[in-house]
């Protein structure tokens, strides 16, 4: 230490922020947003020997609220607010908003990772950025948090994540092309797919045909378990033909419905996830058919009346100033949505067209998919609830428990646990039951972790710690579960109908509690399975 009238200064020996980052880097570097600690994985960040802190673009989006689309591996665009900026690996620039900068500390790839320097967020996203040396903590505030992250206009053409608009010709699969749009917009730009709807629709687990139309809970269902998205050119579309034994290319993780006209929400989720499935009524069935309500010189379309939706399109986009007059029925305001259609390009503009803000259906039913993964994240899923969430159970108040008991395969870990939240804002606990031998092995139960989820919808939480399994025990899951207002938190799967008549009640060993205490076996009392799914890694 240099001693110097009136200051002191430190001369920092050869070697010292390497030892510096080393000692952070060992299990203490911590990141706090806004005052709240961010859980990473130890990959996900770190001090490299300049004393900088670098974070995986991959978990940018969910901590900072920011679009991050890759084009390739070391070049990505971010964008929140008004800016938008692409860094290069190893570059000593950024181009922001259209000019060039210079860039202090370059972007690094590691593998097909990009690290990107964390004073970013602060110099281009209005984040105040500081280092606590005593606790080891990055610390960022947002100095805007009242501004929107997302402009007055947005449009996926403009990005690179235009999908390739495809035609379902007569049949009544809309909900199909309109799911796996949504996913293949999620994997954009720098992932290009082209994902089988034929798949989807003979093998989601329900009963019926081409003709027969479907939703958005036979869709995730099928995605949430494993048994797709395959590729068109492994089951091709209306050829007649059903590939049951397609190679599954991604597993769908997560798929999060968003409130009901929270329009504000569908924005969001376009901007920092992936195209939205939603719904319309509309009195057309193909392209070229004419409506009143559709402007065809504009390719604009507004609903306003009581009828159900009967059609689903994905959102790409938007635009807030989008004239209320380029409509055919008279609106009280501007805005509407840029919808991707499933008529082929010769409806709209291309195959796209804009639905208004106003239309009485658009915004009521929405779906994104949020987490979508390479098809090794997991090794084995145990379930049985391959039709998803057809209802629910519970005890006529807001919280209950549920489990479901599965005998493992072999000798493995337990890595994570899916299941469904019923409404906003669940709230929930996890525990397992080593060696369960019957509902007296409840008694026994270990608690693991616990959390809340914003939206309904299906959700896989990983677990803290793994938890090792035996070949041939069985182990039983459990979730406390509590979602405000609901009277049956419960997702299940049944015989509801011509539908799911080939639901399979015997897969399953199920169970449900009040409190926690007296368990009831529902395969035997309510004929249903559970619908809480179990991911494990061999060992």
């Amino acid at each position: 230490i240099e001693i110097v009238h009136g200051s002191t200064n430190m001369v920092i020996a050869d070697g010292w922020n390497e030892l510096v980052s080393r000692t952070v880097n060992d299990g203490r570097l911590k990141l706090s947003v806004d005052g709240k600690e961010v859980r990473l994985d130890p990959d996900d960040i770190y001090m490299d020997e300049n004393m900088n802190i670098m974070i995986n673009e991959e978990v940018i989006t969910s901590v900072f609220s920011c679009a991050v689309n890759r084009y390739y591996p070391g070049y990505t665009m971010m964008e929140k607010g008004n800016n938008a900026i692409i860094i290069t690996a190893a570059s000593d620039t950024v181009n922001v908003n259209g000019e060039e900068q210079i860039m202090v500390k370059p972007a690094v790839l590691h593998g097909s990772n990009m690290y990107i320097p964390l004073d970013v967020m602060s110099t281009y996203f209005s984040y105040e950025y500081n280092w606590n040396s005593m606790t080891y903590t990055a610390e960022l505030i947002n100095m805007k948090p009242d501004e929107k992250i997302y402009p007055y206009a947005y449009d996926y053409r403009k990005v690179g994540k235009g999908s390739a608009v495809k035609d379902q010709a007569e049949y009544g699969t809309c909900w199909a092309f309109a799911s796996l749009t949504a996913v293949e917009t999620s994997l954009m730009p720098e992932e290009k797919y082209d994902f089988s709807e034929d798949n989807m629709v003979w093998n989601s687990g329900y009963f019926g045909a081409q003709y027969d139309g479907g939703d958005y809970t036979r869709a995730i269902s099928y995605l949430a378990s494993w048994r797709g998205p395959v590729l068109e050119e492994d089951d091709v579309y209306g050829d007649g033909i059903n590939n049951p034994d397609a190679g599954v290319v991604k597993h769908v993780q997560e798929a999060q419905i968003i409130e009901s006209k929270n329009l504000e929400a569908v924005k969001k989720a376009v901007f920092l996830y992936g195209g939205v499935e939603s719904s319309l009524y509309t009195s057309m069935s193909y392209a070229g058919e004419r409506s009143m309500y559709y402007n065809d010189k504009n390719y604009s379309y507004c609903y306003i009346g009581t009828k159900k939706p009967n059609h689903d399109v994905v959102i790409i986009g938007w635009d807030d100033n989008y004239s209320k007059d380029n409509f055919s029925v008279s609106l009280e305001g501007n805005g509407a949505f840029i919808c991707v259609n499933s008529w082929g390009d010769r409806f709209g503009d291309d195959g796209l067209f804009y639905v208004s803000y106003y239309d009485s259906n658009i915004g009521i039913h929405n779906v994104v998919y949020t987490r979508v993964e390479d098809n090794d994240n997991y090794d084995n899923i145990y379930q049985s609830d391959l039709c998803g969430w057809v209802g629910q159970l519970g005890y006529e108040c807001d919280t209950a428990y549920f489990s479901n008991v599965y005998t493992a395969q072999s000798d493995e870990e337990l890595k994570a646990v899916g299941f469904y939240a019923t409404g906003k804002d669940t709230s929930y606990e996890i525990y397992y039951v080593d060696n369960f031998e019957g509902t007296e092995s409840f008694c026994n139960k270990v608690y693991l972790q616990s959390g809340k989820f914003t939206n309904e919808g299906y959700y896989t939480v990983d677990l803290n710690k793994a938890v090792n399994m035996a070949e041939g025990k069985k182990y039983a899951i459990i979730v406390k579960i509590t979602t405000p207002g609901a009277v049956h938190p419960i997702a299940i799967e049944y015989k509801a109908g011509r539908s799911t008549k080939n639901v399979v009640i015997d897969d399953g060993e199920g169970y449900i509690s009040l409190i926690g205490k007296s368990w009831e076996h529902v395969e035997e009392s309510k004929e249903c399975n559970i619908c809480l799914k179990m991911y494990t890694n061999n060992r």
